[in-house]
């Protein structure tokens, strides 16, 4: 009977020595998540507020970039949100980090996400970029007359993903930027100045010295025709064909005035040159009949 009761005590005292034990572990392992959480947590607020302030400064020396180049405002709005978004992201990701929590998956799941979308818009995303370059480095503007993919027009908006011209019947063309930024592009508005070259054709006989007297009355009559030094007119016999001798009306004008001179000569040199005389050939054939 004394042995059972000291075996009773033996247990009692035994099994609240471990109950207690238990309870102090699991208090100093509460206490240590609470410090290191807490600890995580100040250090991930540190990390959100001097990144966010470094991203305020990046975003302001991109701003500043942007319109020291003169970068088209719609493209100026969408990199600064691209920009914006990318920086927050990677700042989020570091918060995440900090917390203890694994940001391999997060990456995994964007990275996967990034691949299938640019694969899906491939096509949609070079036109992007081509807009992009388009935008950046400018090689045509809004009202500068040019001539790529088989079309020629006005450009009347830049896009990011298309540029939109209007050919001179009044046609709207929306070509995408990727073949504007990657294939060969004529911009007939970028120099001040353009020379207009008309063929004129004579028989032969003509005295070449009577063809460029009424050419040279043309030049002179015009007054939208350049006569200064660099821009002095020309006309040369280029060529002598099968039926006809030709010369080259070259003069020098402003490049909004080149239409107009270039129709407007055009017209005149026939006139002037049936005026005076000067025969103007045309394709014929000669068919000779011989008997036997």
């Amino acid at each position: 009977m004394q042995e059972t009761k000291i075996d009773s005590l033996v247990s009692t005292t035994l099994g609240g020595d471990v109950s207690s034990a238990f309870s102090e572990h699991a208090l100093n392992n509460v206490t240590d998540y609470l410090m290191t959480l807490g600890k995580n947590l100040v250090v991930a607020l540190l990390i959100y507020i001097v990144g966010k302030f470094i991203i305020a400064r990046l975003l302001h020396f991109v701003r500043k970039i942007m319109t020291k180049r003169n970068v088209e405002p719609s493209l100026r709005t969408f990199l600064d949100s691209l920009i914006s978004i990318c920086l927050y992201f990677v700042m989020a990701i570091a918060i995440i980090s900090v917390l203890g929590i694994d940001t391999s998956s997060f990456v995994a799941l964007f990275a996967s996400a990034g691949l299938a979308v640019g694969m899906a818009l491939s096509g949609t995303l070079q036109n992007f970029a081509g807009g992009v370059m388009v935008l950046i480095f400018k090689p045509y503007k809004v009202g500068d007359y040019i001539e790529a993919q088989g079309y020629s027009g006005t450009v009347k908006q830049i896009q990011i993903f298309n540029t939109i011209i209007t050919t001179p019947d009044n046609q709207t063309i929306i070509i995408p930027n990727g073949g504007l930024a990657t294939g060969s592009l004529k911009n007939y508005s970028t120099a001040p100045f353009r020379r207009v070259d008309i063929n004129v054709e004579v028989a032969y006989g003509t005295n070449p010295d009577d063809v460029r007297n009424v050419l040279n009355k043309i030049i002179d009559g015009d007054s939208r025709i350049l006569k200064d030094a660099g821009h002095e007119p020309a006309i040369p016999m280029t060529s002598m064909g099968a039926s006809s001798i030709v010369f080259q009306f070259r003069v020098w004008c402003e490049s909004a005035n080149y239409w107009g001179i270039f129709f407007d000569s055009t017209e005149k040199i026939y006139r002037d040159l049936t005026a005076a005389g000067i025969e103007i050939p045309f394709q014929q054939v000669d068919v000779h009949v011989k008997q036997n």
